[in-house]
């Protein structure tokens, strides 16, 4: 695992791109450590996204409808979020340079948002890159119950919808195991990623602002049932 000073290079979006469509992305040690190292784990965890499992309390909160859902609209917010010091974390990986790097992909569409507001207060959210068919997911957080959770229901939902073949979670925890996050190896990864850049672009904003929450559900339930996705 070699850092990012050491190979000598500038890394701008461009060359971000490049190593996430090998497989590889960055990590810092700590917030305050200013390395970058690039990381390709022999393991990988993925969420098929023809088989997500959606918790039946979790289904219920999301009916209830009692928040509001915003993309893209708060990049900065989202990512102090991911950020910031939790219970039983003091510290991040997510360095000054990671916030820089991702924000410039953002500027240039690349990466995105799913934001969980209530009474105009950033909750929870996500965020996460896109590359061709494939959403590389970088990190959430969760400042109520199950905001992280919605987000990701909303962010499988949002894949689904736009025709996206692999979402990335780089690793496997037990909130992501719950959703139905598997591990592959490293060879497996590969072949899924080179068929999710080689078959078109996935459209991150194709669905519908005004799909309900019930609606959201049953998109997520289908695709599982019906196995309409290749991921």
């Amino acid at each position: 695992m070699a850092t990012l000073d050491d190979i000598m290079i500038e890394i701008t979006p461009q060359v971000l791109l490049k190593a996430y469509a090998c497989g590889i992305f960055p990590m810092a040690e700590s917030a305050r450590d200013n390395a970058l190292y690039w990381i390709e784990p022999e393991h990988r965890g993925i969420l098929p996204l023809d088989n997500v499992h959606v918790p039946r309390s979790l289904a219920r909160t999301i009916r209830r409808g009692d928040f509001e859902i915003k993309v893209d609209n708060d990049f900065a917010a989202v990512i102090e979020g991911c950020a910031a010091p939790r219970p039983g974390r003091r510290s991040t990986w997510i360095n000054q340079r990671i916030r820089n790097l991702y924000a410039d992909l953002f500027d240039l569409g690349h990466c995105h948002t799913i934001e969980v507001w209530r009474d105009d207060r950033l909750i929870g959210g996500l965020y996460g890159v896109h590359l061709g068919r494939a959403f590389f997911g970088e990190s959430m957080f969760s400042l109520v119950r199950d905001a992280s959770k919605i987000a990701l229901v909303y962010l499988v939902a949002r894949l689904i919808y736009g025709g996206f073949t692999l979402l990335d979670t780089q690793f496997v925890t037990d909130h992501l195991a719950r959703f139905g996050t598997v591990e592959v190896d490293r060879e497996d990864f590969q072949g899924l990623l080179e068929d999710a850049l080689s078959d078109g672009e996935g459209q991150f904003s194709s669905l519908p602002g005004d799909m309900s929450s019930s609606g959201i559900l049953q998109l997520v339930s289908q695709t599982s049932k019906t196995g309409c996705s290749t991921a």
